[in-house]
């Protein structure tokens, strides 16, 4: 077979609009469509893209159990407590580098580093 022994296949507006208008009534689904029809389920989907018909894409459903559900809010918490310890940590070293800045000038060395070096800290 040839590179121009392909079959191109061009579909009318109403043709690609009458696909879109099976698939949004739940009759069929993109696969039979393209069976009955011998497109490609690919084909559809460039067509929804085109018509701005986001309806029609494939959709995630989560199905969750109640401990899971449980699990991810126990999580969600969990990060939440986190997230506020950093965050004090975080201020309690500020505050100390505050200190120590302040008690190098009062004790009369040229920077915090000296100090320190001073404290073995």
């Amino acid at each position: 077979m040839y590179k121009n022994d392909r079959v191109t296949r061009r579909y009318s507006e109403p043709f690609k609009l009458k696909i879109l208008a099976e698939l949004s009534t739940g009759k069929y689904t993109k696969s039979q469509l393209g069976k009955l029809y011998s497109i490609a389920p690919t084909t559809i989907n460039e067509w929804i893209r085109k018509y701005e018909r986001n309806d029609l894409m494939n959709t995630r459903v989560m199905v969750e159990t109640k401990d899971e559900i449980t699990r991810i809010k126990a999580l969600q918490k969990e990060i939440e407590q986190l997230k506020k310890l950093v965050l004090k940590k975080d201020l309690d070293e500020l505050v100390n580098e505050s200190y120590l800045e302040v008690a190098a000038q009062k004790l009369g060395y040229k920077n915090v580093l000296e100090l320190k070096k001073k404290l073995n800290i």
